[in-house]
């Protein structure tokens, strides 16, 4: 079953205050300004500058302007997210991502500042991670997918779009006149999950 963002944020209840994951793309945007509305002076952005491509100054400047627009403080982390050979260039990327965000919500000695973190993922991304653990021979775990809520160490990792449509957010985003960004990396092929996306799903 598919449901609207507006849907998906009646259900969402995190703990307060609340961290955004924010790339600037359209699906992370989007989340973030329904959080922002909804919980005004609550919620703050996180930004992830993974140094892999030429773009990723432009998506810091655009993420510091878009919440600098909104009134929300952004949180900006910049990682070396580079892979060795024989490693996946995805997941190391996404191991590094989770690992900057997961410190960026705690002060230096450890404690939570923010005990919940949104992040964007949607029903399309879903999709593409189960198809992506059957490619690779995975079982139950992997027939499992993202789940809706991971907690770590005293902070909640919550995923509330998973029953959205990618298309419906972006759809929603051109409606409020929101800006954002397209990552060039989402067209390389050479990554099984731009491959799915591209050739498997539309078939």
């Amino acid at each position: 079953m598919t449901a609207s963002l507006a849907t998906a944020m009646e259900g969402f209840t995190p703990a307060l205050p609340l961290a955004v994951a924010l790339s600037g793309g359209a699906d992370s945007t989007a989340l973030l300004l329904a959080c922002a509305r909804k919980w005004p002076g609550q919620v703050v952005a996180v930004h992830v500058h993974h140094g892999l491509q030429r773009a990723a100054d432009y998506f810091e400047r655009h993420c510091v302007a878009l919440c600098a627009d909104l009134g929300v403080p952004l949180i900006v982390r910049h990682v070396d997210a580079r892979h060795a050979a024989g490693e996946s260039p995805e997941e190391v990327a996404r191991t590094v991502r989770y690992r900057t965000l997961d410190l960026a919500v705690r002060a230096e000695d450890g404690s939570v500042r923010y005990p919940s973190v949104a992040l964007a993922q949607h029903a399309d991304d879903q999709v593409e991670t189960v198809l992506l653990a059957l490619s690779r021979g995975a079982g139950l775990p992997g027939l499992a997918a993202m789940p809706s809520r991971r907690e770590r160490q005293g902070v909640v990792f919550h995923r509330p779009l998973l029953s959205v449509p990618g298309a419906a957010l972006r759809a929603w985003l051109a409606n409020q006149g929101v800006a954002h960004v397209d990552d060039p990396s989402n067209a390389d092929e050479s990554l099984t999950r731009n491959r799915i996306r591209a050739r498997l799903l539309p078939a």
